[in-house]
């Protein structure tokens, strides 16, 4: 999922940048308004975080902008504005949600979750035939994935099965229905090449230091998406 910030206070977009990358977003980020106002327009993003007062846009500007334009990717504002005035037309200027300056990172990250979801936007596939959960992307005619630039070259049954993984992003799955998806009645494996194939995949899309995907539910069968706080 990509996100995109716009926010003039660098103290606060650098270190937030950092926090949403490690919980698996896209992130993209603008120190003021004009810059913010262009990626806006030609990113494809699932979430915009938009600080409402800015040098050169503001984004409340950003926002009518877009939403005149038909465009209805979520925004979230970030501001000091606290009144009930400054809520309502925050609102009424197209924004979804509103969390006021300063604001605890749990709470963001829980908005941002709740916004994408409201969105749909948790997998979503691309015209090109790719799937996108994360920072992660399957080409799946070509059998490759992409993650933190990486080029992950998969077999068959490996791409079979993060696509499966991926379009079912979030859902507790059985060793049954991934056996069902993935084999014919006559091929039936056992549960452990069932595992086997599963380490292997974590080997290729899970490298130290990135965020886990695969998420094993003991005795029960796996979760595939970023889960927080662990």
């Amino acid at each position: 999922m990509k996100i995109l910030l716009v926010d003039d206070e660098i103290e606060l977009t650098g270190p937030l940048s950092r926090v949403l990358s490690r919980e698996g977003y896209i992130v993209d980020a603008a120190d003021e308004g004009i810059n913010g106002s262009n990626l806006a327009q030609t990113g494809n993003y699932d979430l915009l975080i938009l600080d409402w007062m800015m040098p050169g846009k503001t984004g409340l500007e950003i926002c009518q902008e877009l939403r005149r334009q038909g465009k209805t990717t979520p925004v979230l504002f970030l501001t000091a504005k606290d009144t009930l005035d400054d809520r309502v037309e925050g609102l009424d200027a197209g924004a979804d949600d509103y969390l006021v300056k300063p604001f605890e990172l749990r709470e963001l990250l829980a908005r941002v979750r709740a916004l994408l979801r409201r969105a749909g936007a948790e997998t979503y596939s691309n015209p090109t035939g790719r799937l996108i959960v994360a920072d992660l992307e399957l080409d799946i005619d070509n059998q490759i994935a992409y993650r933190q630039e990486r080029v992950i070259e998969l077999s068959q049954k490996e791409s079979q099965l993060l696509q499966y993984f991926m379009e079912h992003s979030g859902q507790l799955l059985t060793h049954a229905q991934i056996m069902e998806n993935l084999w014919t009645d006559e091929e039936q494996p056992s549960s452990n090449v069932i595992a086997a194939l599963i380490r292997l995949l974590r080997r290729k899309i899970e490298v130290t230091g990135e965020t886990q995907l695969i998420h094993t539910v003991y005795g029960k069968g796996y979760r595939f998406g970023v889960i927080t706080g662990e």
